[in-house]
């Protein structure tokens, strides 16, 4: 016997097998009592032969009865499969929730819930032809889904495969059909697999069986734990527990191993057949690494994970059951007709951009950097070479096209360098704002799943630490292990390695991962393919004028890559990128004198430090930015009066804001500083100007309880959630089906969460964020309306928030105020010790009351408005309601509800 074989656990006991079939001699059992959530009539038992084509008795769950008895016709059927230790009572909701036209069998397998006990073990082999001749007996003639979980995800997809003929959809919740190579398989399974525990653990007690609800987060009621143990009420009715755990093919040669090699190998067999993955991301057995491998297998699979369920996703998280039945309804149609897809928008203005080096001025500079030490330079045609190497010095370190890298690198140089060599070899850049925090950070870069980590010592500590995946690969911004990675590629390149042709990648696979700031909630990854990509970069070049002969300091993170791409000159300032109000107006004067730059880009917080700290410059650097042409600011709403101050030390530049978010950037633009007083006192919110070429925008009108409506209008004054559409906005949201499927509404179109209006004109003016909308019994109310004319109206105030405290529909209006006299670090010191918070003084409120023009319950004194750490700008307005909801209803001191704003900036003056 070889040592494989030798390692195996050994044969349950043979004194439980003859237990096991006398077991099998009774009577098939029905569940014995009513059990929580189970409805009696569902359950029936199907004779059907086995592999061996012994008749055997089955235990189904099956609303199919129920159908006829009122007459409905059978339009689609669910197949669903348990694995071990479960039974059909985990489908118990999905058969509750059944859309009408919907039979739903949920299969108890043999030996297993109430199904006969055969008195020998199944095979993986055996399963899957147990259940096709179940179905035949249950005349399955499709079309049929199938929906599976743990051990039941290969037996269903070995099922599935047998059957494409009658296939509409497949969906897998925490399973795997192979066993990666770089990883051990799972703890908990190889220590229940151990020759002295097998049966110990599995069979003789019930621990195995009870371990396995005890998983859940939060724990499961003991009703309902008790239900998924009832089946396995004696030693002689686990059998079958054991024995499935046995069969696992961990081992080259173990019996079952050459099955689930071929079903994992023909995953490649349902490429044009819908696929949902539904994933517990805590899940101990089934992991992370799974999913990972499935979606390799199944690239086309859109997937739900809920980031905090454990190994039975449908028992933590219920709602997941909507969500299945939901995107089933999408998507599991007769294959003859395939679901409706978003179609691809045409009409960009911009031609697209590739997205690698631009070598026609192969001798110009690239990129400048100057944060960090000595200034760096490298031009256009040594970046291409440099590309090239580190490309194949990837390739040899084994990323591949189609791989996910995170890359975690200041901007400059290094960062640039990797990005592209990633872009080079077909593969997907990752990248996550280290401004989200370390817990936000490492939780985005996991759900995202990458195959490789590519960063500096301290982000790569940071992603051990989280539980980032990935291969680690070691860089440091002064480039020397970036440089041994190019001398690498230049061996590579020496043994025969090539790189692909850059016209041979198609531009609808994935070219980048990109996160949402987390204002609004969890950071949201966006996926964008590489034309997506292609045709940004196309926008910003012709409707900024970004490309050859201009200059540019990239002080705003999003767009630093794109210079190379465009022909453009690029310098990254003196600052940490990721902390935008770091940039200070010496160091945006020493990146504009080093190269001359027409332009710069950075964020709002950027431009209030330069401003802010402009006393601090000499003639010398105030003549030098006498000279850029034009100034951008993106991120968030960016105040009129300090874009006049951006012009007074700026003074030949022309101010632009880009109006748009991670999922569209840029959507519309303007320059505020032109816009007609009057006609900004006229209209509510902030107005940030017209579509760009190729960009359509509509809202959608808002109910009277603040819910946006599903059709789509370009009626000016009409306040609604606003629309987007163009060719350079997401493919996708990452891995959250659920958020993509209510952001595109219509198809191929984006709801971006905030709302507005059009005017007359057809510019576009933002009102808010739908999230942080008040519903009040007058209907919804918008704040940047009404904290406007608290700022303007009422003298002493510099910064005011508006929410929103009660349930929604009477919700009570509260102003949040931060006055002169209590600004600044020293205040906010004091604040942070006492509290901070105060009811307004009689005299304040009543001035704040008057000039808000609404109902206002109460109106609050800080010392500070909490904000994004990323920007540095947008208010966490939820964070100050759950703050002043906590004070206006006196649930215990400041302290104690201090912790709704833990992890804000302080901020001063914007949005």
């Amino acid at each position: 016997m070889s040592p494989v074989a030798d390692a195996l656990p050994a044969p349950v006991d043979q004194k439980i097998h003859t237990r096991a079939r006398r077991a099998a001699q009774d009577p098939v059992g029905l569940p014995p009592r009513p059990l929580p959530g189970l409805d009696p009539a569902w359950s029936r038992v199907v004779t059907a032969p086995d592999a061996e084509g012994v008749t055997r008795r089955w235990h189904v769950l099956d609303n199919g009865p129920q159908l006829q008895e009122r007459g409905e016709a059978v339009r689609h059927t669910l197949l669903c499969v348990h694995g071990n230790p479960t039974w059909s009572y985990l489908w118990r909701r999905v058969l509750a929730q059944a859309p009408a036209g919907w039979r739903v069998v949920a299969v108890d397998q043999l030996g297993m819930g109430w199904s006969e006990r055969p008195g020998a073990p199944r095979t993986l082999g055996q399963r899957i032809e147990d259940l096709a001749r179940l179905t035949d007996a249950l005349e399955l003639t499709g079309p049929v889904s199938t929906l599976a979980h743990d051990w039941g995800g290969p037996i269903s997809l070995g099922w599935a495969q047998r059957h494409t003929d009658r296939l509409a959809a497949v969906v897998l919740t925490n399973t795997a059909v192979h066993q990666p190579a770089d990883s051990a398989p799972p703890s908990l399974i190889r220590l229940a697999r151990t020759s002295t525990l097998l049966e110990r653990v599995c069979v003789s007690t019930p621990v195995f069986v009870r371990a396995t609800t005890a998983l859940s987060v939060p724990p499961l009621p003991r009703p309902v734990r008790s239900a998924f143990a009832s089946p396995y009420a004696s030693p002689a009715r686990r059998v079958a527990v054991g024995e499935f755990v046995q069969d696992i093919p961990f081992e080259a040669d173990h019996p079952s191993r050459g099955v689930l090699d071929d079903v994992a190998a023909r995953c490649a067999d349902l490429q044009d057949v819908p696929a949902l993955m539904v994933w517990g991301t805590r899940d101990p057995v089934f992991g992370r690494r799974y999913l990972e491998d499935l979606l390799r297998r199944m690239p086309h699979a859109d997937v739900q994970r809920h980031t905090d369920a454990s190994h039975l996703v449908l028992e933590d998280r219920p709602e997941g059951v909507e969500v299945i039945w939901a995107w089933l309804q999408d998507n599991a149609t007769d294959r003859r007709q395939p679901p409706a897809r978003a179609p691809r928008h045409e009409h960009a203005s911009a031609t697209p951009v590739p997205v690698r080096v631009d070598t026609t001025r192969p001798h110009e500079l690239a990129v400048a950097e100057l944060a960090g030490g000595a200034p760096r330079r490298i031009t256009f045609g040594e970046l291409a070479e440099r590309v090239d190497d580190v490309a194949r010095g990837l390739a040899a370190r084994g990323v591949a096209a189609g791989d996910r890298v995170a890359v975690l690198v200041p901007p400059g140089i290094e960062l640039t360098t990797l990005v592209y060599a990633v872009w080079r070899l077909g593969a997907v850049v990752v990248v996550a704002d280290a401004g989200l925090g370390l817990g936000r950070l490492g939780a985005a870069l996991r759900s995202a799943g990458p195959r490789h980590v590519v960063g500096i010592r301290a982000a790569l500590a940071l992603t051990r630490l989280t539980r980032v995946p990935g291969q680690r690969l070691h860089v440091e911004p002064d480039g020397d292990q970036v440089q041994a990675l190019a001398e690498e590629g230049r061996v590579s390149r020496a043994t025969g390695v090539t790189l692909p042709d850059p016209s041979a990648i198609d531009g609808d696979q994935d070219g980048a991962v990109l996160f949402t700031s987390g204002a609004t909630g969890p950071p949201k990854g966006v996926v964008y393919t590489r034309d997506r990509l292609g045709a940004q970069v196309g926008l910003l070049r012709e409707g900024f004028g970004f490309g050859p002969g201009e200059r540019f300091v990239a002080a705003f993170a999003p767009f630093a890559l794109y210079g190379p791409a465009l022909g453009l000159t690029s310098v990254v300032p003196d600052m940490d990128v990721t902390a935008p109000h770091t940039l200070t107006a010496a160091a945006l004067a020493e990146a504009v004198g080093t190269v001359d730059a027409t332009m710069v880009f950075a964020a709002p917080a950027a431009l209030r430090n330069v401003v802010a700290t402009a006393g601090e410059l000499d003639a010398a650097q105030r003549a030098v930015l006498s000279g850029p042409r034009l100034v951008l600011s993106a991120g968030a709403p960016v105040p009129v009066e300090l874009l006049h101050q951006v012009k007074e030390l700026l003074p030949a530049a022309r101010t632009q804001t880009p109006y748009g978010m991670t999922e569209a950037l840029p959507v519309a633009s303007h320059d505020p500083t032109l816009v007609d007083p009057e006609a900004l006192a006229a209209q509510a919110g902030v107005c940030v100007g017209t579509p760009l070429p190729g960009v359509e925008v509509a809202v959608a009108p808002l109910a009277h309880d603040g819910t946006p409506a599903e059709q789509l209008v370009r009626e000016p004054g009409r306040l609604g959630e606003i629309v987007v559409r163009a060719a350079h906005v997401k493919d996708r949201y990452d891995r959250a089906w659920v958020a993509q499927r209510g952001s595109e509404r219509p198809l191929g179109w984006h709801r971006t969460g905030d709302v507005g209006h059009l005017d007359d004109q057809g510019r576009l003016w933002v009102e808010g964020r739908l999230a942080h909308l008040l519903v009040t019994p007058q209907g919804p109310l918008t704040p940047y309306a009404v904290e406007d004319r608290v700022r303007d109206g009422v003298p002493g105030v510099v910064d005011a928030a508006v929410v929103g405290v009660g349930p929604s529909g009477a919700q009570q209006v509260v102003v949040v105020v931060v006055p002169q006299d209590r600004l600044g670090p020293a205040a906010r010191v004091r604040g942070a010790q006492s509290g901070t918070a105060a009811l307004a003084p009689a005299d304040l409120a009543e001035r704040v009351r008057a000039a808000a023009a609404v109902p206002v319950a109460a109106v609050l004194v800080r010392d500070w408005l909490p904000v994004d750490v990323r920007h540095a700008s947008k208010v966490d307005r939820s964070a100050l309601a759950h703050w002043a909801d906590a004070i206006l209803h006196g649930r215990g001191p400041v302290e104690r509800v201090r912790s709704a704003l833990r992890g804000s900036a302080p901020r001063t003056r914007s949005r």
